[in-house]
């Protein structure tokens, strides 16, 4: 008599981990770093973590690709303290269209992706990744220069663990939390 055999196990549906932003606008290029970052770590043969930078249009037409979800990480100021993470969930019922936005291919920020890719998806029949979450990071400076502030290259090594977090929650019926505040900020 054999052992019992386990129940098969659900395979997760493919996520994408998408870094944006500017390397040459300081703090902007959170997303960027965290994703370069993230992309060092042993990640699941379903996740693929991508620096997509500035080429906004590009990560519309990727996502066309067919995800399961999608994580946009970037800085994202919401009026905390630099260096304070967010984890917020985008509700796809917002999206739509870019509201007065001209589509500038480098300066698109996470909303007008989502809203360009509801586009899409309504012209090619496409689906939408069944869920989208912002990873942000509180910003000190988003002037011209190269590198991050202390408070928000602090941030990064927490932000992955983040990600790591919920790439391991990512289930359906799971949700993210709507804001998280990272020790990385104190």
């Amino acid at each position: 008599m054999s052992p019992p055999s386990e129940p098969p196990r659900q395979e997760c549906g493919k996520v994408l981990v998408a870094g944006i932003g500017n390397i040459f606008l300081g703090d902007d290029g959170f997303g960027v770093e965290t994703v370069r970052a993230l992309a060092g770590r042993q990640l699941p043969p379903h996740v693929e973590a991508v620096d997509i930078g500035v080429r906004g249009v590009h990560l519309a037409y990727q996502v066309l690709d067919g995800y399961d979800t999608l994580i946009l990480v970037d800085a994202t100021a919401r009026g905390e303290r630099a260096g304070t993470l967010y984890v917020i969930e985008h509700d796809s019922a917002d999206a739509g269209e870019p509201h007065g936005v001209p589509l500038d291919g480098h300066r698109m920020t996470p909303d007008t992706v989502l809203a360009l890719l509801g586009t899409l998806c309504a012209g090619t029949g496409g689906q939408p990744p069944r869920r989208t979450l912002v990873v942000g990071c509180e910003p000190a400076s988003v002037e011209e220069g190269i590198g991050l502030s202390p408070p928000v290259s602090a941030a990064v090594p927490e932000a992955v663990r983040l990600i790591e977090e919920l790439l391991r929650a990512d289930e359906p019926g799971e949700s993210a939390p709507r804001a998280t505040v990272g020790e990385a900020a104190k």
